[in-house]
């Protein structure tokens, strides 16, 4: 079958790969939409050790059962039936959790994938392909925005870091649990004019954050240290910060300020089981907008997506790869 295959740091072919096969208890899928996320971009740079070349990355999958005929979006995450985090409903904490696009899975820029039955989510008609793919990136701001209401109830205010897929869905993920005061922050003028005309919240440059705009949830959809500096900065006393980004790992925080102001500090990855289906359903029932964000290029076209990507100049927050 074809696949974009990742070769090592900015090396990525497309050419002819071995075939995915199923085993016992698992569904081909033949995909055709792919959505390429920032973890991807991560492993074309290099910076992912966990995802040694060679290696077909992406794991923002739907496409069709090759069994029934049905059409799917795919929660790449796999675990065992009997893992003890998955029978307390937190499959994403299993320690030996797998994924599509990291060793021994490999990923979805390619023809088919193979994956456990269960974890296929039936797509209905009026939701096309390329919708459908969001859920992924969408369920990893509806699980954060999920936790952080542990902390502070909808109704408030909120501010997200980062206008990219995750970042922009956990917006549209406050708002369809309840937050109605929504601002999303931007530092890139292209994809923060395309979100002026694409969603229904507050876009903004971060410059012009004020001292005093004080938040009840603040959520880091990019995860560097400025971007922290800014989370621990502007969440209210009291609130809390939810830190999916995943940009780098040091530094950033201010301690003493969310020490002092009680703020929470929530990191979290990816969703559960549960939250990947609650958000495919909101999906379904246009709860999340109508998710035309997105721009479709073909999979033999990938690697100069994945250079438009580095390069800043994608408006869009998502590429959708067309095998």
């Amino acid at each position: 079958m074809k696949a974009l295959v990742y070769e090592g740091p900015e090396q990525l072919v497309y050419r002819d790969f071995e075939d995915a096969q199923a085993q016992p208890g698992e569904v081909l899928v033949r995909v055709e939409s792919v959505g390429i996320c920032g973890s991807d971009m991560h492993a074309f740079l290099g910076h992912d050790a966990r995802r040694p070349a060679p290696l077909i990355l992406g794991h923002e999958v739907a496409g069709v059962r090759m069994d029934t005929g049905a059409r799917v979006t795919v929660n790449p995450l796999v675990t065992a039936p009997d893992s003890a985090a998955r029978l307390a409903g937190k499959e994403n904490l299993c320690p030996d959790r797998q994924i599509i696009s990291m060793p021994p899975r490999q990923g979805g820029f390619t023809e088919m994938v193979a994956l456990p039955e269960e974890n296929l989510v039936e797509i209905p008609e009026g939701t096309t392909n390329d919708q459908a793919a969001l859920a992924e990136p969408l369920a990893c701001g509806w699980h954060t925005v999920r936790l952080c209401h542990r902390i502070s109830e909808p109704g408030g205010n909120a501010l997200v870091i980062g206008g990219g897929a995750i970042g922009f869905g956990a917006a549209l993920a406050l708002a369809a649990q309840g937050t109605t005061d929504i601002r999303i922050s931007e530092p890139n003028e292209t994809r923060r004019a395309f979100l002026v005309q694409h969603c229904p919240f507050e876009v903004i440059d971060p410059a012009q954050l004020g001292a005093d705009d004080l938040f009840d949830i603040v959520i880091d959809g990019v995860g560097f240290a400025p971007t922290r500096a800014t989370a621990s900065q502007h969440a209210r006393p009291g609130g809390v910060i939810g830190h999916i980004g995943l940009g780098s790992s040091e530094g950033g925080l201010d301690i003493r300020r969310m020490t002092l102001q009680e703020i929470t500090f929530i990191g979290t990855y990816t969703y559960t089981a549960d939250d990947f289906r609650a958000t495919a359903q909101a999906i379904f029932d246009g709860r999340l907008g109508p998710l035309n964000w997105t721009e479709a290029r073909a999979l033999s076209d990938g690697a100069q997506a994945f250079a438009d990507i580095r390069a800043g100049t994608v408006a869009a927050p998502k590429i959708i790869l067309k095998p």
